[in-house]
């Protein structure tokens, strides 16, 4: 329950109410979250007044600011065609309008395509107000802020991004999702989705040799109330082949 609602005009105003010890205080986004929260006497801060809405692309770093809205991430130019598609299956457009990808990042669980495919890139959080770097890999696993609250999320736009994923319709949260993610350098980076709390890391090496049967161990406990994990690990078997499939022949 939302006790005390603020909405300052500056960064430094926003700061004192960070610091503000005695209160249980959070960053509020689009309030597509929040809205919903049952957590007991909640201070909560809204940043929309304090420009973080701002999306840059400088050589081949991408700068997304928190507050920018998923709808303002799909619209913008410097998009791949792949990642618009993910963000377009992680939200309806009534959803997207408001949710912000800060937002949506903090409470994404395992079945959100978007989170997926952000860790697949190993995007970075920026916690202001050091402007610590955290991948936002350690932030699923360890869900520890590292500062106030998330100014931007960068990533690298020279990667090559693979996404697939199985629903029950096309716009239902996927029972299981494969990102697959490839560097010049040849590092590439596997990531799992469609179950548990967070998203999972199956690969991150030089070579993709590896890739099958490092998706089936990261598959291998995957099995809840939507599916069993010989289902999950046998689609995933046939989604990781077709997307290094499409990769060998340039698709």
């Amino acid at each position: 329950m939302i006790k005390e609602y603020y909405r300052p005009k500056t960064v430094s105003e926003a700061e004192r109410l960070f610091a503000e010890t005695d209160k249980k205080v959070v960053p509020l986004g689009g309030g597509s979250v929040l809205s919903r929260s049952k957590q007991d006497d909640l201070c909560v801060v809204d940043l929309q007044e304090l420009g973080l809405n701002r999306i840059e692309a400088v050589g081949q770093k991408l700068t997304i600011g928190a507050t920018t809205t998923l709808q303002q991430l799909l619209d913008a130019d410097p998009i791949p065609a792949v990642l618009r598609e993910v963000i377009k299956k992680s939200a309806t457009l009534n959803i997207r309008n408001q949710a912000t990808v800060a937002g949506y990042v903090v409470s994404a669980g395992g079945r959100a395509p978007l989170a997926i495919a952000l860790m697949a890139l190993d995007a970075q959080l920026v916690w202001h107000p050091h402007q610590n770097l955290q991948p936002i890999g350690d932030w699923f696993s360890l869900r520890r802020p590292q500062g106030f609250w998330i100014s931007e999320i960068q990533l690298n736009l020279n990667i090559e991004l693979s996404y697939e994923q199985v629903a029950r319709t096309p716009m239902d949260q996927p029972i299981l999702a494969l990102a697959l993610a490839r560097w010049r350098s040849g590092r590439v980076r596997v990531v799992a989705g469609g179950f548990g709390k967070s998203p999972v890391l199956a690969f991150d090496g030089l070579e993709d040799g590896g890739v099958l049967e490092a998706v089936k161990n990261a598959l291998s406990d995957s099995g809840d109330e939507w599916a069993s994990t010989e289902y999950r690990m046998d689609v995933g078997q046939v989604m990781v082949r077709r997307i290094l499939d499409k990769a060998a022949s340039g698709l």
